[in-house]
């Protein structure tokens, strides 16, 4: 039996929380084990939950998830894929340290494509071709 991808969402909109965890509920082999509205609330949230990936929102209010991403990647416990719809911001997190970018605005029309790049993340591997997977 394989271990699951464990995944915490972190997105300040409830709409999309609730969309990421149809879209991985779906998937054999995907657990989401936490949902954070913030960057304060999911840095509470990784300790107890220990996510193999953790999906940030970029644009969130009090800390947002580039500076988010910077703590996460500093203390290197967990893969981080960032998902905005803000493309222009895909270049400078992947230099700062995500596994991969997702245009939120794609969540459902490629569902597949975020499970492979999820997937891709959980083994510490970044996509040939990040902001688009």
């Amino acid at each position: 039996m394989t271990v699951p991808i464990r995944i915490l969402v972190v997105d300040d909109s409830m709409t999309i929380r609730a969309m990421l965890e149809t879209v991985f509920a779906r998937e054999p082999g995907v657990k989401v084990v936490g949902v954070a509205s913030s960057a304060e609330e999911a840095e509470r949230m990784i300790d107890q939950f220990r996510p193999s990936v953790v999906t940030v929102d970029i644009a969130m209010p009090g800390m947002d998830g580039l500076a988010l991403l910077d703590r996460l990647v500093a203390e290197g416990q967990t893969h981080v894929v960032m998902l905005s719809s803000h493309t222009e911001s895909a270049i400078e997190s992947l230099g700062r340290g995500a596994v991969g970018f997702f245009d939120k605005r794609r969540i459902l029309s490629d569902a597949k494509g975020l499970v492979q790049l999820i997937r891709r993340a959980a083994r510490g591997s970044i996509a040939r071709n990040p902001i688009l997977s």
